[in-house]
């Protein structure tokens, strides 16, 4: 498929497979027919198999590891403990809080106690079963509200035991806590007595109050492939690690202090990713495998079973929230207070950006003139919580989309009405004082969403009672007599790529040269592709800043500078800025390179020239010379032109600790969703009947990839909304398998009509707008909103469970 784009010279370009087509993944065949090879897959013939001793207890003292009985088991090479760590003992994300080897407490069960190489899984884990760990059981701390609020609550990591934080108001277990006050709520930022009497002053003027407590449950990001990888000993020292992970160049800052080695004796290439979704930025096996082989001077493959996956990494901040939303009798906003408290775990992972996103972005995009907030990240013995699809703003977003259609109820109004009538556009500012200097077509989106056409009433099928329409399908024990239709609609405002101050950039090496007589370009970059497209975007920005057709993709790895993390929905904008950055700088020098050999007429400015089907072409002259003509065969001496450039966003600033105000974010999405369900108000099932979706990405840069991304991350929101939970009772996961633990299948997907809208970004390359976290954020309160509709209940827990539709308290 041809596509016509305008480039940065003004000229057209008709390159095959540019920006705006949908040329097809080089892995999707692959994929479907099973013959990907993923990072489960590697192999080497005289490689060992890593296994993990992990704790039995979510919280206990560790008085002493005997390994004798293990390294006696015939075939096992090296049982490693916190003693044999060659470096730095502690590693993490943002904190250096987690050890590599648990050396004093275990502070979640399933915390990695020791390690072991061995030439075959099964006597690995055998030898696990020998390992005598001395454990002092000690009582879980695992109320998140009593780590926020209560000070004589015991402590998970004890006073000046770790690198002290003052920016983020940390006391006690708060890993962060962030306030953010506007309106009558600034006059006295820190006085609570000041606070309480502006509340009385703002309760008194309003016609309508709603006051709920919220709750967001423990998401799994329950991607398919489980942690695995392979590092191999290398003759310098060092080690090459083969991986599926987010981003290489934080592994690598990560793993190489572990192992008491430089940055650039650590050598990592992206291994196929089976799904990530968040839980891949955070390290799992990485330095674990290569301290084995390290040991032994052999390859060392490491790969999770399920129930240690769910162990093994990170997960969504479950979230407690207590919303109170004012309104005049028109539904103009008041004033609106938040308390938010999102539990960390034992470590801090990516709480404290999660706390700083679910704080900025609390109240939503809503012109709000008064508002409280105050948002606290805390550490517990529960299962550590780091990056998920969307962090902080999936949360908040279930709050404040639930107030809106309580505020909605109360005041007599539809949802839509409500949310237009406040509704932000470009110009606005957040809660923050950030001014959003991009369009945000808000209200033109919910006018959308609420005109797409509805699907068939269920009497207008042709036979209502068929259990195949059916909530619960054909293990209903109904007929349908008791399925009431409910409708409901949700929106989210999500920040996209890096946040508060973080120099986000990624860089890109571009080459072009002449290769069997036809121009070739390789491009060469560190970001992952974690099934997100990145894979096609690259090929096809090069395609169409350069002109040529023949794009390579050259593995991800850090022998090329950091791409920064495939998260954020940032990859497009800045890999595929650095991408363009690159090739303009190519496309420069090919110029230079044509005017120096007297193939440009005197006077042709580089504005006015283009590359184009592999020619130098100009709008006035037409074809000037070939890029094989210019450059030559690469083999024989020709010209190659390769330049390597890094690509930064805008600057942006941490929120203030006090007020929380500060232009934090880089760029600004909003997806809207409407919902209808069938509701079987007897069983407490529900069939969500579709699920249709209006969501703004600046530019369509692949339109069937973007379809996907909106497909799947409304379906990831559905999860959210209806079935997904991770069971923690006294600091235990009680659910570690997909068994258990429910996901969304092809059966519970409902169809979805989707309408895009290109309003461009001005500081974004080809003016895009990330699009994979924002579908997941308002997907959620849209199915719940339409199950409120249906049941009358409160609902004020995500996910909704049968007991909440029934009226059973279990």
């Amino acid at each position: 498929m041809a596509t016509t784009t305008r480039t940065v010279t003004g000229l057209t370009s008709t390159t095959k497979d540019g920006v705006g087509a949908s040329p097809r993944r080089p892995d999707g065949t692959l994929k479907v027919t099973g013959e990907f090879a993923y990072s489960s897959d590697m192999w080497m013939e005289d490689m060992l198999w890593g296994a993990t001793l992990r704790s039995p207890h979510p919280h206990a003292r560790i008085h002493g590891i005997d390994v004798t009985e293990a390294l006696r088991l015939p075939g096992v090479y090296a049982v490693l403990t916190h003693e044999d760590v060659p470096g730095e003992k502690r590693y993490g994300l943002e904190y250096q809080d987690q050890p590599v080897l648990a050396f004093d407490k275990v502070r979640y069960k399933g915390e990695a106690v020791a390690i072991v190489a061995a030439d075959h899984p099964e006597t690995a884990r055998r030898a696990l079963e020998r390992i005598e760990v001395d454990y002092e059981v000690l009582p879980p701390v695992s109320d998140s509200r009593r780590a926020a609020l209560d000070p004589e609550y015991p402590l998970v990591h004890e006073k000046g035991e770790l690198p002290e934080h003052p920016e983020y108001n940390q006391s006690g277990n708060r890993v962060r806590y962030q306030p953010i006050r506007t309106g009558a709520f600034a006059e006295s930022p820190s006085s609570p007595e000041a606070h309480r009497e502006a509340l009385e002053r703002l309760r008194a003027e309003a016609d309508a109050v709603v006051t709920t407590e919220y709750e967001v449950g423990m998401q799994d990001q329950a991607f398919l492939g489980p942690e695995s990888g392979m590092a191999i000993p290398a003759e310098d020292g060092g080690v090459d690690l083969y991986v599926a992970t987010q981003w290489l160049h934080v592994d690598q800052r990560q793993i190489a202090p572990a192992l008491g080695l430089p940055q650039e004796k650590v050598r990592l290439t992206l291994a196929g990713v089976g799904g990530a979704f968040g839980a891949r930025e955070d390290l799992s096996m990485q330095i674990h495998a290569c301290m084995l082989a390290l040991r032994t001077g052999k390859p060392v493959k490491f790969v999770y079973n399920r129930e240690e996956s769910f162990y093994g990494h990170v997960h969504r901040h479950p979230a407690k929230m207590r919303y109170e939303h004012g309104a005049r009798a028109d539904g103009t906003l008041l004033y609106a207070t938040l308390e938010i408290i999102v539990d960390g775990g034992a470590y801090a992972s990516a709480t404290p950006a999660v706390v700083g996103v679910a704080s900025s972005l609390g109240i939503g995009p809503y012109e709000v003139p008064n508002v409280l907030v105050d948002a606290y990240g805390v550490y517990t013995t529960n299962p550590p919580c780091g990056a998920m699809r969307g962090f902080g703003a999936v949360q908040a977003c279930f709050g404040y989309e639930s107030q809106m259609d309580r505020l909605a109820k109360e005041l007599g109004m539809h949802p839509v009405d409500l949310r237009l009538k406040n509704a932000m556009a470009q110009g606005s500012r957040i809660i923050t004082g950030q001014e959003i200097d991009m369009p945000l077509p808000m209200a033109e989106m919910l006018e959308r969403c609420r005109d797409l056409p509805m699907p068939v009433e269920r009497t207008e099928l042709e036979d209502p009672s068929d259990q195949r329409t059916l909530p619960g399908g054909v293990a209903g024990t109904t007929r349908g007599e008791g399925v009431v239709r409910g409708v409901g609609y949700g929106l989210g405002l999500k920040n996209l790529c890096f946040s508060e101050g973080f120099d986000d950039y990624s860089t890109a090496r571009v080459r072009l040269e002449i290769v069997a007589g036809e121009p070739v370009v390789l491009v060469h970059t560190a970001a992952a592709e974690v099934g997100q497209g990145l894979v096609t975007i690259k090929g096809q920005i090069a395609r169409t800043e350069l002109g040529v057709e023949k794009v390579v993709i050259a593995p991800s790895d850090t022998q090329v500078g950091s791409a920064g993390s495939s998260s954020a929905s940032r990859q497009s904008y800045m890999t595929g800025g650095a991408v363009r950055t690159a090739c303009a700088s190519v496309r420069a020098e090919v110029f230079e390179l044509a005017r120096r050999k007297g193939f440009v007429p005197q006077g042709r400015e580089d504005v006015e020239l283009a590359l184009e089907g592999g020619k130098v072409v100009s709008a006035v002259d037409g074809v000037l010379v070939s890029l094989a003509e210019l450059l030559g065969e690469s083999a024989e001496n020709g010209t190659v032109v390769e330049r390597t450039r890094e690509y930064h966003h805008r600057p942006t600033e941490m929120i203030d600790p006090e007020l929380g105000q500060g232009s934090s974010h880089t760029q600004f999405g909003m997806c809207v969703h409407r919902a209808v369900v069938d509701v079987d108000v007897e069983l407490g099932l529900v069939k969500v009947v579709a699920l249709d979706a209006v969501q703004d990405v600046g530019k369509v840069m692949h339109p069937q990839q973007l379809a996907g991304q909106i497909q799947g991350g409304s379906t990831q929101g559905l999860g959210l909304a209806l079935m997904e939970e991770i069971q923690v009772k006294d600091s235990e996961i009680r659910n570690p398998s997909f068994t258990d633990y429910l996901i969304p299948t092809i059966l519970d997907t409902p169809p979805m009509r989707i309408d895009v809208l290109e309003h461009p970004d001005p500081h974004s390359p080809y003016g895009l707008r990330g699009a994979g976290e924002p579908p997941t954020l308002s997907s959620t309160p849209a199915i719940v909103a339409a199950v409120r509709d249906a049941t009358g209940r409160p609902l004020t827990h995500a996910p909704v469970r049968p007991e909440d539709i029934v009226g059973i308290d279990l």
